[in-house]
């Protein structure tokens, strides 16, 4: 599939993001309640859902994050695939 790799480097660009997609690339799945928490706590972030969920739209947006629906829950997930994509042509 062919990512738009504009939209991918603009989602990395930030530090955010990206200790956003670290926590995900760690556990399969997470809501946005466990990330909000575990950025806080484990990384000691001032942020609020409402951030973090604007965040979480760029990176769906660049297909590096996935969801879905579990129940009332809307389950996060990391998608590596547009990262492969992007370095397959410089690293092979």
């Amino acid at each position: 599939m062919n990512w738009d790799k504009d939209a991918i480097f603009k989602a990395l660009s930030d530090s955010t993001r990206r200790l956003i997609l670290d926590e995900l690339s760690e556990r399969s799945e997470m809501t946005l309640f466990e990330l909000t928490a575990r950025l806080i706590m484990k990384h000691e972030l001032s942020i609020s859902r409402q951030a973090i969920a604007k965040h979480l739209t760029i990176l769906e947006d660049a297909g590096l994050v996935l969801s879905k629906r579990k129940g009332k829950y809307r389950v996060l997930m990391f998608n590596n695939e547009p990262l492969k994509d992007l370095l397959k042509g410089w690293v092979e």
